[in-house]
């Protein structure tokens, strides 16, 4: 009973510092790459070491960071930037929406920051885990995130809970925040996509 709670301790305290290890990468990459083109690779790095981990694969989390930040530069680049953008824009909307007290016009706003948010959780998953082009991914995403309404609730409800605990604890949200998210969002994800593809599978077999 003791040596059964040591190890989950111990497997919990290794989560966390894994997290902290993953978000403190991610942002040192996006700030060396000048934060404009330093976040699309530095995501899609950090999202290619947390589906290794979620594989129980054995790395060197610097060096692997490192090679996936170069590897996924231009792919990294096309991919997020373009998501960061709108969302920069939907958010500038919906705070001057709210400032003018425009209730209809702000509910929009939020509408599609949200549905932009349940794609991107879904595209950067998927851009990581599968070998899809760049004008197929959203399009992909998209999809998925219409056909799994519950798995995407799931997300939306993780993404709200990690948001509200960062708003609460700053310091959570500094040092643990992104890579919290990433780490989650990939399980998660990799999870559905494995059940997407059973449930596929065994339509095919009918």
């Amino acid at each position: 009973m003791g040596t059964g709670w040591a190890i989950r301790l111990y497997d919990a305290a290794d989560e966390v510092l894994w997290v902290i290890k993953l978000n403190a990468l991610w942002i040192l990459f996006t700030l060396l790459g000048g934060i404009a083109l330093g976040i699309g690779p530095a995501t899609l790095a950090a999202y290619s070491l947390a589906r290794r981990r979620s594989s129980d694969e054995s790395f060197h989390a610097f060096p692997a960071f490192r090679t996936a930040f170069r590897q996924e530069f231009r792919r990294g680049t096309l991919v997020v930037l373009p998501l960061v953008a709108v969302a920069v824009v939907l958010v500038g909307n919906y705070l001057y929406f709210a400032a003018l007290g425009a209730a209809l016009p702000r509910l929009a706003s939020l509408t599609a920051l949200v549905a932009l948010g349940l794609i991107a959780a879904y595209a950067l998953p998927m851009a990581v885990h599968y070998d899809l082009g760049i004008r197929m991914l959203l399009p992909k995403a998209s999809l998925v995130a219409l056909a799994r309404p519950a798995s995407s609730l799931v997300l939306l409800f993780v993404a709200v809970s990690i948001a509200f605990v960062s708003v609460k604890f700053p310091v959570f949200g500094f040092v643990l925040a992104g890579g919290a998210w990433i780490q989650l969002d990939t399980w998660l994800c990799l999870r559905f996509f494995a059940e997407n593809e059973a449930r596929l599978h065994l339509k095919g077999n009918q």
